[in-house]
């Protein structure tokens, strides 16, 4: 493929199809954190940004190695996503039933389990780009990674300010949310 306008605008498609997942958890994380500093919302911006970007370099490169195994392992792809997208949901949930919503929900830990479960069926895109260079296949993941960034980044500002406006009913919003998200994964791969 030959880089211009044609392999730009792909990538960013790709980038927004592969995004609206994170989008939607970036949301649910505003929401269940209103008054989150900048930074943590740039770091959660970040976070799903590198997994996007990485996820697919992974497809990629099991697309020129191990092309076997990962078609078997594709299949877990929607089951992973929903355990760890309904795990973390449930959680939201408890908190906001038992009224412990203004403790900090998001740790490091937390972000990392968002990260790999709105981000797993990347892998997939591999499939997509294995005819890239690697080059290209490394600017298509950075091109990938941009529009996720600034995209989540909107969701997390988006979620900060409705989760003001509802305070005690937003961790629950956001569990829902998730949850919604995994089984919509669920779907898409078993479906």
């Amino acid at each position: 493929m030959t880089l211009g306008l044609d392999f730009v605008l792909t990538n960013i498609l790709l980038g927004i199809g592969l995004a609206m997942d994170a989008f939607s958890v970036s949301l649910a994380n505003g929401l269940h954190e209103p008054k989150m500093r900048i930074r943590k919302g740039i770091g959660i911006a970040g976070t799903f940004a590198l997994f996007q970007a990485v996820m697919p370099m992974i497809g990629w490169v099991c697309v020129h190695t191990i092309t076997r195994a990962f078609e078997e392992f594709q299949k877990c792809i929607p089951w992973i996503a929903l355990m760890l997208l309904v795990v973390i949901g449930v959680g939201l949930i408890k908190d906001g039933v038992s009224g412990e919503v203004e403790s900090p929900a998001l740790g490091i830990k937390a972000l990392m389990v968002q990260g790999i479960a709105t981000s797993i069926d990347a892998l997939s895109v591999g499939f997509t780009i294995a005819e890239y260079k690697l080059f290209e296949a490394i600017l298509a993941a950075f091109i990938i990674a941009i529009v996720t960034f600034i995209i989540c980044a909107v969701g997390v500002a988006i979620g900060k300010k409705f989760g003001t406006k509802i305070s005690g009913k937003a961790s629950i919003v956001g569990g829902v949310i998730l949850i919604i998200i995994g089984i919509k994964i669920f779907a898409d791969g078993v479906i």
